[in-house]
């Protein structure tokens, strides 16, 4: 599939008209500063499409993405250390919590990113734990992994693969467009 639009509808906290209208929506979640935002502009080819921040926590709500008229790629906010207060954390988990585990809401998938040259946390692995408990189709984005050294790459991504058992694990980096068509192939074929 070949992605030619892709625009900014919205973003939410709560139940929307943009979620009810049948269109398939694929949801995109990892720890704050592992690169969500950077893999959906990598993805649509559109640099400003997800705002970017070195600052953790800049995503406050549910971005909507609409691609091709067709579908949603869904910016959920990252967990895991955000500088903010503590209220601020929990109300960016309730957000999390309502759309993945609570609400009538359908994902065709959910793409969790981790940073590869890091690896898995402990909240990574608790997140994966809880989609796998609601039955959700996990797609395991390993991004930035133009930091990795040459020689502790394979060990890495082994890791990561291990870890998460039968889950498609993408080798990716949104800065150097490694892992785009994979990535592609997997959420929308």
């Amino acid at each position: 599939m070949k992605i030619t639009s892709a625009e900014f509808v919205k973003g939410v906290v709560e139940d929307d008209e943009s979620l009810e209208d049948g269109k398939p929506q694929i949801a995109f979640i990892g720890r704050s500063n592992v690169g969500k935002s950077c893999v959906i502009n990598s993805l649509t080819k559109k640099e400003n499409l997800a705002r970017t921040s070195s600052v953790p926590g800049r995503t406050r709500e549910l971005n909507l993405f609409l691609i091709n008229n067709s579908f949603y790629l869904i910016d959920l906010p990252g967990y895991g250390f955000v500088k903010s207060s503590q209220n601020d954390r929990e109300s960016l988990r309730k957000v999390i919590d309502w759309y993945l585990f609570e609400s009538h809401y359908e994902q065709k998938a959910v793409v969790i990113i981790v940073d590869a040259n890091i690896g898995l946390m402990e909240n990574d692995l608790s997140m994966i734990s809880e989609l796998e408990e609601r039955e959700k189709n996990i797609v395991v984005v390993a991004n930035k992994i133009d930091k990795i050294k040459k020689q502790d790459y394979k060990r890495k991504i082994q890791d990561i693969q291990q870890k998460v058992g039968n889950h498609k694990v993408i080798p990716y980096s949104a800065k150097k467009n490694i892992g785009i068509f994979a990535l592609i192939s997997e959420i929308f074929d």
